[in-house]
């Protein structure tokens, strides 16, 4: 026997006494905590798709929701004369029609001319973490964000950028100051990182085009 599709009406009643009570608890309860209890922490990590996509992605509800939003590239500079993170033109330009963004790129470019990849670190890319640091602890003390976003932040450790301890430390500073929310990326955990934050989300690869020698695309990858 077909089972009785409900109206909108009787599925808003269904669900139960107990249930509907439990769940008015919960909120209730996370209303009547404080601020600082409120805002929580967020790592996107793994070697699949999508960690600075989810962390975009989170800054862009947050702005459609009325909030503002700081974002700090790791390591992802350019040399001016060409763009290789498209992102960052729909971010200027809600920032020129006055929506709350701030976004600050670090990075020295690492595409070469020839289309190839520089994985060595250069004693500019140092200095440029290092300012990475010192903007994202200047916005955890005195930012008026109600989003933080630290993309590649956890990789910049990962590849010897920053100190696995510079990571814990920005953390820990966060755990004073939690007048925001706050979300980081990178490629794996470290000890003492899962302890530091409240969400963590992996990304596993199980499939990937790359595998196949497609390269990555404008408007896809970056």
């Amino acid at each position: 026997m077909e089972k009785k599709k409900l109206t909108l009406e009787e599925a808003k009643k269904a669900g139960g006494k107990k249930y509907k009570e439990k769940v008015q608890k919960v909120l209730e309860e996370y209303e009547n905590l404080p601020d600082e209890k409120k805002h929580q922490s967020h790592l996107y990590y793994g070697y699949g798709k999508g960690k600075t996509t989810a962390a975009i992605g989170l800054a862009f509800r947050a702005l459609g929701a009325g909030l503002s939003a700081a974002i700090v590239e790791f390591d992802k500079g350019h040399d001016q004369a060409k763009e290789h993170y498209y992102e960052r033109r729909i971010f200027l330009k809600l920032k020129e029609l006055g929506y709350p963004i701030e976004l600050y790129s670090t990075g020295c470019e690492r595409m070469n001319e020839d289309g190839t990849f520089r994985f060595k670190n250069a004693q500019e890319d140092f200095a440029e973490a290092k300012r990475a640091l010192e903007l994202t602890k200047n916005l955890i003390i005195n930012g008026k964000q109600d989003l933080l976003v630290l993309d590649e932040f956890v990789a910049a450790a990962n590849y010897h950028l920053i100190n696995e301890k510079d990571v814990l430390e920005i953390l820990d500073l966060y755990d004073k100051n939690r007048r925001f929310e706050l979300v980081i990326t990178g490629h794996k955990l470290f000890d003492g990182l899962e302890e530091k934050v409240d969400l963590i989300t992996e990304n596993r690869k199980v499939k990937h085009y790359f595998d196949k020698g497609i390269q990555a695309r404008k408007g896809i990858e970056y």
